[in-house]
C-alpha cells in the first residue's frame, strides 16, 4: 500500500536558519531519499514553496494563501510503498525534520485497482 508522509512545520523556523543550516537539511533529505530508493519503497516526493505562494480555489473563487489560522504549514511530502502502517511510521520516524516539525502519515487508497 502507498502512504503519504506529509511534512508540517513552522516556516518562521526554516527562515531563521542560516544558509548553511538550510543546505545541511537539504543534504539530509537527499540522503533520506536515497535510503528510501535503496530500500525500494520510494514512490515520489517534493518540497513545497512557501505557503504565501499558495492559492485556494473555493466556491467564492480563487483566494491567496493557506488557511490563515494554521501555525504549521505543509512544507513537503514523500509517497512511499510499505506493507503496513507500522512500516510507514518507521520510515516517517527517520525523515529529517526541524525540532517541532511533524510528519503526518496517511494511507493512499488505490481506488479502481484490482
Amino acid at each position: 500500500m502507498k502512504y503519504a508522509l506529509l511534512i508540517y512545520g513552522a516556516e518562521s523556523q526554516w527562515a531563521a536558519l542560516s544558509e548553511a543550516e538550510q543546505m545541511a537539511m537539504f543534504e539530509k533529505h537527499g540522503a533520506y531519499s536515497e535510503a528510501l530508493a535503496a530500500a525500494g519503497v520510494m514512490v515520489g516526493g517534493e518540497p513545497l514553496d512557501a505557503a504565501a505562494t499558495a492559492k485556494r480555489v473555493t466556491d467564492a473563487g480563487v483566494q491567496d494563501g493557506p488557511y490563515a489560522d494554521t501555525k504549521e504549514q505543509l512544507g513537503g511530502f514523500y509517497v512511499i510503498e510499505a506493507d503496513s502502517m507500522k512500516t510507514a511510521l518507521d520510515w516517517a520516524a527517520k525523515c529529517p525534520r526541524l525540532p517541532g516539525d511533524q510528519i503526518e502519515v496517511r494511507p493512499v487508497p488505490a481506488y479502481g485497482d484490482a
